[in-house]
């Protein structure tokens, strides 16, 4: 069975997955695909930490990842759990044993990077103490650390290196009884990581977490990102998303909503859509569409109980098509904007007030 999420006509039909539960967010089977980013500051900087977890909360991040270097960063889980209102997932590279701290520290979901922990005597012990604490185990997947036998297989694409990867860890696992995993494959190349989740998405039913990795100065990591998430998520694969950005951690989880927004598979918000200017506009709609999205923002997405659309057009070219499929919409002439409400002309407002207009239609609304 497929689960149908529509955008105007397009119906995308998610791949069907397991369900796995990470603290109280669950991901696959219907669940709606969380957002996920990852803490920028040691995790022994506790007040650090959780000043930033606060952060990416109020800007609805729903999962946030820790790098667990060494015990003192998992140790200080215990005390960040306890502070913060997101679940937490530790990330484990190398040292096996940080990940049976982090789980008796509270954590609630392991990430094992298969090209660096791969001995199984040690995944047996990690495993065994993941069901005891029932918290999933992500095989999180890198192209630039791939294990070791896998990395110069000239036979196999990059993707299908991954892969390959990726199913010999799973083997282990679930030769431990284990199937409470998710998985990812992260390149940072973009058609290798469709190649690599379209392949894996065939191959197994496991939650997949989607992420392009090492995407560059910010700019181009989200304008990546959104290519090749977007494409992913329009086939119906992935379950849960992080963009990964050279940058503060709350603009990853501000690119990821908007990505999943625009495909129709985010939680309710407002959607502003806006013309790009020509010469026939007469105003500063720049500015305008700058002012209400500050508006908008501070509101937060908890404000709407359904999605918004919200049309700001310069001209009457497109402007009035854009108003009829919008629930709120601004036409704007020189001095004065026509203001729309569910297709229809509520009255004329002068430009300087057609921020303030929209707002106060909205909170009618």
């Amino acid at each position: 069975m497929t689960v149908p999420y529509i955008d105007s006509i397009m119906i995308i039909k998610r791949h069907k997955t397991r369900v796995a539960t990470i603290g109280n967010v669950k991901i696959g089977g219907n669940n709606l695909i969380a957002v996920q980013s990852m803490v920028k500051v040691p995790a022994k900087d506790i007040r650090a930490t959780i000043e930033q977890i606060k952060k990416l909360e109020s800007v609805g991040c729903q999962i946030a990842r820790l790098a667990i270097l060494d015990e003192q960063d998992a140790h200080a889980i215990s005390q960040i759990r306890a502070l913060s209102g997101i679940p937490l997932v530790a990330d484990i590279h190398f040292d096996w044993k940080l990940a049976i701290c982090a789980i008796k520290a509270g954590v609630d979901k392991i990430r094992l990077n298969p090209g660096n922990i791969h001995k199984k005597d040690e995944i047996r012990e990690i495993v065994a103490l993941a069901k005891e604490h029932k918290i999933p185990i992500r095989v999180g997947l890198n192209s630039g650390s791939l294990p070791k036998q896998l990395r110069h297989k000239g036979k196999l694409t990059p993707a299908q290196r991954m892969v390959k990867a990726a199913q010999d860890y799973i083997e282990i696992l679930e030769g431990l009884k284990f199937k409470d995993i998710v998985v990812s494959l992260k390149c940072s190349n973009i058609l290798d990581t469709i190649e690599a989740y379209q392949k894996m998405a065939q191959a197994c039913d496991y939650p997949l977490h989607l992420g392009l990795t090492a995407t560059g100065f910010i700019e181009n990591g989200k304008i990546k990102s959104a290519i090749c998430l977007g494409s992913l998520l329009a086939q119906g694969i992935g379950d849960t998303i992080r963009v990964s950005l050279t940058g503060p951690p709350e603009e990853e989880v501000a690119v990821a909503r908007s990505i999943l927004a625009n495909l129709g598979l985010g939680e309710s918000g407002p959607e502003i859509i806006s013309c790009p200017t020509c010469g026939r506009t007469q105003v500063d709609l720049e500015k305008i569409v700058n002012e209400l999205q500050a508006k908008l923002s501070g509101l937060g997405n908890s404000a709407f109980a359904k999605p918004v659309k919200i049309a700001v057009m310069g001209c009457v070219v497109n402007g009035p098509g854009e108003a009829e499929g919008a629930d709120l919409a601004i036409i704007c002439g020189k001095a004065e904007g026509l203001l729309y409400r569910k297709a229809k002309v509520v009255k004329k407002v002068p430009i300087e007030k057609a921020v303030e207009a929209l707002m106060q239609e909205l909170k009618q609304m």
